[in-house]
């Protein structure tokens, strides 16, 4: 297309700026293939097949088993659950097991959300570099065409004004693609902390519920 083949010309007239977004898309496409490996991983988990599996060893009284399914299974949500199967076996009590819990969710969670805003920050610093660009390159457009004669002005601000013109458009070629990988990550995430909350509540209530399956 004319437009990508302008934008790669611009890369001689406008380097600093041009470059820097390329960079910038480089950065936060690293870290949009990190966040998306991650993410879909600790999303991965069958909840309802993992507590299924849990539970029936809970209701035989067999910590031990229910641990196993947990340490077979590595996941921020099976590290959270294991915390406190082994609390129990440990006979902790319930606030005891739910602190376990809790401390190795403080450090799970986090995991799962990390540097996903700064594909927000890298969607931004393009946009706003491609549109310091051209407003640089309208400035010397300006300047340049201050001394011509009218007969060249007109042609001079025309050529440079589509030149510096590149640098916004390809800020948002940039920009747009990370704000929604930025936008799919960040609901994944969120739903994948939603599911830990829910079925950490969920296993310390049952865990509680039947703790006298563990007595000797």
């Amino acid at each position: 297309m004319e437009i990508f083949a302008s934008i790669i010309e611009n890369f001689k007239h406008e380097p600093l700026f041009m470059w820097s977004i390329l960079i910038t898309s480089l950065v936060g496409l690293a870290i949009s293939a990190e966040r998306l490996l991650y993410v879909q991983q600790a999303s991965s988990l069958d909840k309802d097949d993992f507590m299924n599996r849990v539970n029936q060893q809970i209701l035989r009284g067999n910590l031990p088993a229910a641990i196993q399914v947990c340490m077979q299974l590595e996941n921020p949500l099976t590290n959270i659950v294991k915390a406190g199967l082994v609390a129990v076996a440990n006979n902790k009590s319930a606030e005891e097991v739910q602190t376990a819990m809790d401390a190795v969710a403080l450090r799970e969670i986090p995991k799962i959300e990390k540097r996903t805003s700064l594909l927000a920050l890298m969607s931004n610093l393009a946009t706003l570099i491609g549109l310091l660009g051209t407003i640089a390159g309208l400035i010397g457009a300006f300047k340049a065409a201050a001394g011509a004669s009218p007969e060249q002005k007109a042609v001079m601000l025309s050529n440079s004004i589509s030149l510096a013109m590149n640098c916004t458009a390809f800020g948002l070629f940039v920009a747009i693609p990370l704000l929604a990988i930025y936008g799919y990550i960040q609901t994944r995430a969120t739903e994948t902390v939603d599911d830990i909350h829910e079925v950490a509540v969920q296993t310390l209530n049952f865990i509680i519920s039947n703790r006298d399956k563990f007595k000797g």
